[in-house]
């Protein structure tokens, strides 16, 4: 019992932490700046205490949890030697994960929203209901392929700064011909997408595989995935918003 209270103190303080500067800023600003008293205070310092547990909960079941879960994965894919089975796992996990972030849902619901009142698509809610699922449906494609190419480059040892150069000028290439009401949408996919779910595995996928392979480096080669994630759902919201809005 006194293990498991000391394995939660740590997260506990690392949460507290964490959170003080921004803490910090917050009250400085309103009681010296302002010069106003923090409203609703205890409100406020309950919900602090509940994003403290939270946050705690949370990195607690990343460490016992999804990275392990991760690495083991890609020990036992390595160690069973099909790239087919791997390729299609890394796909899957990067698709299902994205499909299922909470972040991404919020903002594909109100880009729906934002859509409708632009008179881009029809304002009923069977219309937002489709934009908001085909933008979903988007994102989550781009990041599977994201991570398949990901694994590729790990395996195959293709430099990244080159990769990551070259989908930033296709990014910029495509700007242009998009629609204005999707860009902003389109940029703020690459940061929507690597959020609660999808980052913690894809990282421990592509550590756990870079260790698993001989001659690659897990600090080198193992990170990179979520460089990927990033950049193609901005090049796939862009094209879903050039072949809907046309």
């Amino acid at each position: 019992m006194h293990k498991e209270l000391k394995a939660f103190a740590l997260p506990l303080l690392g949460a507290l932490r964490d959170l003080a500067p921004v803490v910090a800023v917050i009250a400085v600003f309103q009681l010296l700046v302002l010069q106003q008293p923090i409203p609703n205070l205890s409100a406020m310092l309950s919900g602090f205490f509940c994003v403290i547990i939270g946050l705690a909960l949370f990195v607690q079941g990343l460490n016992t949890a999804l990275f392990p879960l991760g690495e083991k994965l890609a020990y036992s894919f390595a160690q069973k030697g099909s790239l087919t089975w791997l390729l299609l796992f890394s796909f899957l996990l990067g698709f299902g994960t994205t499909i299922a972030e909470p972040a991404l849902i919020a903002i594909a619901d109100k880009a729906a929203e934002i859509a409708a009142q632009s008179h881009l698509i029809d304002t009923t809610q069977a219309a937002r209901d489709n934009y908001a699922d085909g933008l979903r449906l988007s994102v989550a494609l781009s990041v599977g392929l994201a991570i398949l190419v990901g694994v590729l480059r790990i395996l195959l040892g293709w430099p990244l700064p080159f990769m990551i150069l070259g989908g930033y000028l296709l990014i910029e290439i495509l700007t242009p011909f998009a629609p204005e009401e999707i860009i902003g949408i389109a940029y703020d996919s690459g940061g929507v997408t690597t959020s609660t779910i999808t980052v913690p595995l894809v990282t421990a996928l592509g550590v756990g595989l870079a260790s698993s392979i001989s001659g690659r480096n897990p600090v080198l080669d193992g990170f990179g995935l979520i460089a990927f994630a990033s950049l193609l759902p901005i090049l796939f919201v862009m094209l879903y918003g050039i072949l809907i809005h046309s």
